[in-house]
This record gives C-alpha cells, sequence and structure tokens, in this order.
C-alpha cells in the first residue's frame, strides 16, 4: 500500500510540476471571469430593480460560469502543451495568447455589466471606444441594408 501511495504521490508531483509554469495565466483567468461573473449579477440586479421586476438569483448562471472556468483552465493546459512539448521550436506562446484572448472577452463583458450597472457616461464611451477599434481594425463595416460585412 505504502508503495502505491508512493507512485501516486509521484504522478502527481509529476504532472503539478509540468503545469506549475502556468499558474499566473490560469489566476489571471479565474479573477477575470470571477469578476465578470460578479459584475454580471450586480448588472442583472440593477437592472431588474429599475424596470420594477423581481430578481432572483439563477444557480444555473452560476454553474455555467463553473463550466466556463474548468473549459478555460482546460484549454490553457492543452495550449500549454502544445507550446512545451509539441511546438516547442516554434515558440507561439498560444498559452498566453489565449489567456489574453480570454480575459480581453471577459473585461469586454465587464464593461458592458459596468454600463449598465453604473450608466456611467465613462463605461458607455469606452465600450463604444472598444467596438470602434474592434471594426477599424478588422476592418468591418456596415452595408446599405445595416449589416455588417468584413
Amino acid at each position: 500500500m505504502e508503495a502505491l501511495f508512493k507512485f501516486v504521490s509521484g504522478i502527481v508531483a509529476g504532472i503539478a510540476a509540468l503545469f506549475a509554469p502556468i499558474h499566473p495565466l490560469v489566476i489571471t483567468t479565474l479573477v477575470f471571469i470571477g469578476v465578470d461573473f460578479l459584475s454580471g449579477v450586480f448588472a442583472d440586479r440593477a437592472v431588474a430593480r429599475r424596470e420594477g421586476r423581481e430578481w432572483y438569483f439563477e444557480s444555473c448562471k452560476a454553474w455555467r460560469t463553473v463550466v466556463k472556468m474548468a473549459l478555460s483552465v482546460t484549454a490553457i493546459a492543452m495550449a500549454w502543451l502544445l507550446d512545451r512539448c509539441v511546438l516547442d521550436f516554434m515558440q507561439l506562446n498560444l498559452a498566453k495568447l489565449f489567456t489574453g484572448f480570454t480575459c480581453g472577452v471577459e473585461l469586454w463583458s465587464f464593461l458592458e455589466n459596468a454600463a449598465q450597472l453604473s450608466e456611467a457616461p465613462l463605461f458607455r464611451w469606452l465600450r463604444r471606444y472598444a467596438r470602434h477599434r474592434v471594426e477599424k481594425h478588422l476592418q468591418i463595416k456596415d452595408d446599405d441594408h445595416g449589416t455588417r460585412t468584413r
């Protein structure tokens, strides 16, 4: 039994050592997702209060956030393995790119929640500015029918 315990402990320690360098990426992603979730809950409550309807916490939204966190951590780990074990000669930093993309999406969502929550002009302006920059960078234009094209 002691040999089995040492074997399992060794495997767990090896896996932990393999993924130890990505813990800042994982923590950053989890913080961004958590802040977005909390701001979303508060924004939803504020909108319900303004509309005069009853608000209640929905556990399905919390579970979706838990699933999103788990999938994001898994994707970061998979990207890290690609970076280090498969494409180590290319130095693409896929894990950092994926983390940056995920955190950028969560930041955008936070800005939307902040705009709903506070109705402050700053957050509405930031949301419009970010949208304009993305459209300009991706060269997205509205055609005569109101449809967005690239």
